[in-house]
């Protein structure tokens, strides 16, 4: 089993990529913790509990940041996920869910330090709580099994950013906080946009999901009505796969091709946000990468397998 807490800013992917987590029988699910980004912390933290409460989800749910570690908050995504950060779909005014009285940074401490060399942080939104944790507990970096970081664009095959063409927008909303996290020593594998942009839903994908899956399928279906004319508008038939690709790589690891070595991430100045990864066999003069631990980016993914792990493992719950 592997025991999850999931770091996100839902967002329809994050939605999508929660209820993949939820589906499997291999994900012990034990935190939800939220953070700003595709929308205000009190957008994705009451989308989380609405989520929850929806669809049964037991885990605790720890309000996060609602703004970089430096700096103001941007505006969110209005154009990428609606106005309410689903699609703009019917949500109830009043939940009965409640969050955590914890901080999720403080949630994130209590659960490793419980359960030391058995986490595993799936983090797909801006890596705030991530950088708070370790501030707050430098010492629990060793105690985590695992990060899996949805976010970065490394330039494998000519794949840019999203909100420049330095930076993805998860790393861009807080890239002193990235920084912080890639030079922490804990294992760590960062699924960019190298690989996200490689694995695509299609209509008839969604639409087989909404037929074979249950209520999981029908609700993917609605919320995915604008995030996919919002890719229509940018000429790309399909959706990306961002978020869920984070949780492929949790489930399926040999779904993907890696390479290591240590990552920065520039904080300041034209290239603000961009992620660069120094890979282990290059050599060179002393620079900024030296004495940072190595870690992991994805460089290539089996897309068709990828779809084929989210479309079973969502008919399994769904008892198909």
């Amino acid at each position: 089993m592997h025991k999850v807490i999931f770091d996100t800013d839902p967002g329809i992917d994050d939605a999508m990529a929660l209820l993949f987590l939820h589906a499997s029988p291999e994900v012990d699910l034990l935190a939800i913790t939220t953070t700003f980004g595709n929308g205000t912390i009190e957008t994705t933290t009451r989308n989380a509990l609405y989520l929850a409460e929806r669809f049964g989800i037991a885990a605790p749910i720890g309000r996060g940041a609602g703004a970089p570690l430096v700096g103001a908050a941007g505006d969110p995504p209005d154009f990428v996920h609606g106005g309410n950060g689903l699609g703009d779909i019917d949500i109830p005014a009043v939940l009965t869910r409640q969050p955590d009285p914890r901080p999720a940074y403080r949630l994130i401490i209590d659960l490793v330090r419980t359960h030391p060399g058995e986490i595993e942080i799936v983090a797909v939104g801006r890596m705030t709580n991530l950088a708070l944790a370790l501030r707050e507990a430098p010492d629990i970096a060793p105690l985590v099994k695992q990060v899996v970081i949805m976010g970065g664009a490394f330039g494998i095959n000519g794949v840019l950013g999203n909100v420049t063409p330095a930076a993805e927008a998860n790393i861009w909303g807080d890239p002193l906080a990235a920084d912080e996290v890639t030079g922490a020593n804990w294992p760590l594998t960062m699924v960019g946009l190298d690989v996200t942009q490689q694995t695509r839903m299609p209509t008839p994908f969604l639409r087989a999901l909404a037929n074979e899956a249950g209520k999981v399928g029908r609700f993917i279906w609605e919320i995915s009505r604008f995030y996919e004319a919002f890719h229509l508008k940018g000429g790309v038939d399909s959706i990306y796969v961002h978020d869920s690709s984070a949780v492929a790589y949790l489930l399926a690891p040999d779904l993907f091709e890696t390479r290591r070595g240590s990552i920065r991430v520039v904080s300041e100045g034209l290239a603000f946000g961009m992620t660069i990864q120094k890979p282990a066999d290059q050599s060179g003069p002393p620079s900024p990468w030296d004495g940072r631990p190595e870690h992991r980016i994805c460089t290539g993914v089996d897309a068709e397998g990828l779809r084929r792990l989210y479309r079973s493992t969502l008919q399994l719950r769904s008892g198909r």
